[in-house]
């Protein structure tokens, strides 16, 4: 069986100048770790947006981790690096190696990796969608969702984090099955319509449950394998419960494996000091104004419709995005063209 994420040259190329344009939500289907064969040859094309780069590779457990063994090509100008790697397995760890102007390398996790190792460990791992083959059971719920006028029907949600609802008596979590089959029951008896999932996107922290994201398209391994979560909405759905998500695009954390400085410079948040960070968070803040970050957002949100049926998000922190005196003292911050303390670029990316 040949996989291939897109159908020829002429179809990434399109792909790649609607991204830069800001006009690509669907990134994630050649963005990171496809299937692809080239040649009669079977592997996996990687590829990242990583434009103040030097060099980019891939590092992972096919090749011993050797930064010089697969150095990655720039097929865009705007920077869009890929290589070609053969003896690539299913759930092998890797990250992009990447050398800032600066001669710095660093280890990043896959901005579009579909699933990552469990915290502590911050690796990406190969696990193709594309591959799985997932059977829905949720036909009968989606025909309905589709007819239904949400605006006059009753919507009474329940919030909960998946970490701290409920855990074995010797503390280990339930995985995404255990936890779908409890929760649904708990929401119909309590006559719930839907369930709100604090963000369970990848994050290396438990304490910030869930809310500083390094894996935005990637439900987190903390309690199992990204089909898990399709089961979880599946289960969800046959009982009739639908699935609203948490979802952070307001900010990041700064951890070295993530978006931050991804690129050796300000690839995904502002280079401006007085926008680029909230400092009582310790966070960098999303640079709305490139279209690739828009592109990437976007993305975020489609996947999570796409690739996992869910019903709704819920957007985190939309004060902080659309104010640019959020959290910050007179002289942190500089004003809009027109004197306003309104973030122009956050509010046309909210539209």
């Amino acid at each position: 069986d040949d996989f291939v994420s897109l159908k020829n040259q002429n179809d990434l190329q399109t792909a790649m100048n609607l991204f830069h344009e800001g006009q690509y939500y669907h990134s994630y289907n050649f963005l990171g770790a496809h299937p692809e064969t080239h040649n009669r040859k079977h592997g996996v094309t990687f590829r990242t947006f990583a434009p103040n780069a030097k060099r980019v590779s891939v590092v992972g457990d096919f090749n011993d981790w050797d930064e010089t063994a697969d150095i990655c090509e720039r097929v865009s100008e705007k920077g869009i690096y890929q290589c070609f790697i053969t003896g690539v397995e299913e759930f092998d760890a890797y990250k992009f190696a990447i050398t800032g102007q600066d001669g710095k390398t660093v280890l990043k996790s896959d901005p579009y990796s579909t699933h990552n190792e469990t915290r502590p460990n911050n690796a990406s791992k190969y696990f193709p969608l594309e591959k799985q083959n997932y059977q829905w059971n949720d036909d009968e719920y989606m025909e309905k969702r589709k007819k239904a006028n949400i605006y006059d029907s009753p919507v009474n949600i329940y919030e909960v984090h998946l970490g701290s609802w409920k855990k074995y008596s010797d503390g280990n979590l339930f995985d995404y099955v255990k936890m779908a089959e409890e929760l649904s029951a708990y929401i119909k008896y309590m006559n719930y319509t839907h369930v709100e999932i604090m963000p369970v996107m990848e994050h290396p922290f438990d304490g910030s449950w869930g809310y500083q994201v390094t894996g935005y398209f990637a439900p987190t391994s903390r309690y199992g394998i990204p089909t898990d979560f399709m089961k979880f909405v599946d289960i969800m759905h046959k009982n009739g419960i639908g699935v609203i998500l948490d979802w952070v695009p307001a900010h990041f954390p700064r951890d070295e494996h993530g978006l931050s400085d991804f690129d050796g410079g300000s690839c995904y948040e502002y280079s401006d000091p007085k926008k680029g960070e909230h400092k009582e968070w310790g966070t960098k803040v999303f640079d709305y104004g490139k279209n690739e970050v828009r592109s990437f957002l976007i993305s975020s949100a489609v996947n999570w419709f796409d690739n996992y049926h869910i019903d709704g998000l819920r957007v985190d922190a939309v004060a902080s995005m659309l104010y640019l005196d959020y959290g910050r003292n007179n002289g942190e911050w500089s004003p809009n063209i027109y004197g306003g303390n309104e973030n122009l670029e956050a509010v046309a990316f909210l539209k």
